[in-house]
């Protein structure tokens, strides 16, 4: 699904009729905010429902605007965390090596030469996959 291409109500649709398809639950979801967009944030906070948890990883100085009663309504929460904790590193690690998470489609390596180019794009927000800089 491409949030872009739909408004948030059909999104949340998309969403929930893909979950009844796979068997999954209509409530209860974990919904990871990683963009670190205020258009991201947003929509992701569109996406609750009851019991969701609402996790904010990406950072935006952005502001956001969003109802905080939705929370309530759908007896929801919502986390942020800068990162993952040290102790867990090597649990993080072993779902990488095990092959449970794949990380080749989002991130590229580009040589550490082409520094600046690569801040330009972050900075234009043209670039698509967290970019690894190489010496």
């Amino acid at each position: 699904m491409n949030a872009r291409e739909l408004d948030g109500r059909a999104l949340k649709s998309a969403v929930s009729g893909l979950a009844r398809e796979q068997g999954l639950p209509a409530a209860e979801w974990f919904i990871f905010e990683c963009s670190g967009t205020a258009a991201g944030q947003q929509t992701a906070y569109g996406l609750l429902v009851h019991g969701a948890t609402l996790s904010v990883v990406g950072f935006t100085m952005d502001k956001v605007e969003i109802r905080l009663s939705n929370l309530m309504a759908f007896d929801a929460r919502a986390i942020g965390n800068w990162g993952c904790p040290p102790e867990l590193y090597p649990a993080a690690l072993d779902l990488v090596l095990d092959g449970k998470v794949s990380l080749k489609p989002f991130v590229e390596t580009q040589p550490l030469a082409e520094i600046n180019h690569v801040f330009e794009a972050v900075h234009s927000r043209t670039i698509k996959r967290r970019a690894i800089l190489v010496p």
